[in-house]
């Protein structure tokens, strides 16, 4: 077998090497994703997990206070427990529900508003607070916009400004 050859063998090896490398770093990546995802949902029902037990937490506290302290009977003490605990887990199941559904909601209220309103890309303000127009423009004179508690302006000294100030009194 000549020098040649031998060379060639070993390109051959290293590209397909290298190939390699680059298939085992996407393999990790796509890893180290599922792995963030994955640490995401452990801590979010590490927090339900919680909720679940401070509820539970009460209301065993709340029956045996009950018995201790009220005289309660312990039947009552156990349905106050079965209660607590039924409202707890209620809620907890429900609140992904009323959260998503919340959203929902907003985003089509957020449409709606949008279509029907004359603001281009939402208006000139987000949350109260005037914000300043991305593209800039030409504004000649003091041009008032309606804005959350009242009214802003925009406008400035000369014929060329473009910024937005308020609120307007």
């Amino acid at each position: 077998m000549s020098d040649i050859q031998r060379f060639d063998d070993l390109s051959d090896a290293a590209d397909q090497m290298g190939d390699n490398v680059g298939e085992a770093t996407h393999l990790v990546g796509q890893f180290s994703g599922e792995l963030r995802r994955m640490r995401g949902t452990l801590a979010a029902t590490g927090k339900d997990v919680a909720t679940l037990e401070r509820g539970l937490s009460k209301g065993l506290r709340r029956a045996f206070d009950g018995v201790v302290f009220d005289g309660a009977k312990l039947s009552d003490a156990l349905k106050t427990v079965a209660n607590s605990m039924i409202n707890t887990t209620y809620n907890a199941a429900m609140k992904p529900i009323t959260n998503h559904v919340g959203g929902l909601l907003a985003q089509g209220v957020g449409g709606l508003m949008q279509g029907i309103l004359p603001f281009a890309d939402g208006a000139p303000f987000s949350q109260g607070r005037v914000m300043p127009f991305a593209n800039g423009g030409i504004v000649s004179s003091a041009t008032p916009f309606g804005m959350r508690g009242g009214m802003g302006v925009m406008g400035g000294s000369g014929a060329r400004s473009d910024y937005a100030s308020g609120p307007w009194p």
